[in-house]
């Protein structure tokens, strides 16, 4: 069945959305060292996103995170490997529509400081969160049934967010 990229406006629901799956995650992993961040579009205020709330959870290590998977299953998190990072395990819940992506890495990856970069950033520069909602906006009609296709178009205005925010020193904070 087909899961068309769909970009809508911002749901100011999204933050309250990732705390209540924060809370089911943290739950569900208690007596592990995991730390949970919303990231992605819908973690920026007034952006423009498909309305899929993305998680990033860090573990301590690899043996760690697979310890996760048979728990965030009784959540409705399936497992999908890798899915293109190394040393990343990515899971999908609900769908189609997809609900949430769950991207997990251990502790010291370098995905890690990419996406909280680019979040960051993104917060705290409305106008090119604005050029970032517009950009989505015209590729999600021109890829409307082609994800691949989709997230590798918007990679080079990814990477000069993340150059820029690198440059001026933006934190992980």
């Amino acid at each position: 069945m087909p899961d068309p990229v769909v970009i809508v406006d911002y749901d100011p629901h999204w933050p309250e959305m990732f705390a209540e799956e924060q809370a089911r995650i943290l739950e569900t992993l208690d007596g592990l060292d995991v730390s949970v961040e919303h990231v992605g579009s819908t973690a920026v205020p007034l952006l423009a996103a498909k309305p899929i709330i993305d998680i990033m959870v860090v573990v301590a290590d690899a043996p760690t995170g697979e310890k996760t998977i048979a728990p965030l299953a009784v959540l409705g998190y399936d497992y999908r490997g890798e899915l293109g990072i190394p040393g990343r395990l990515y899971f999908a819940k609900g769908g189609p529509p997809r609900t949430h992506h769950l991207h997990m890495y251990p502790l010291g990856h370098p995905e890690t400081v990419r996406l909280i970069l680019f979040r960051n950033y993104l917060r705290t520069n409305p106008n090119t969160a604005q050029e970032y909602a517009e950009l989505k906006r015209g590729l999600a009609g021109k890829f409307r049934d082609d994800r691949e296709a989709y997230t590798e178009a918007k990679s080079t205005f990814i990477k000069s967010v993340e150059a820029r925010a690198r440059i001026l020193g933006d934190s992980c904070a």
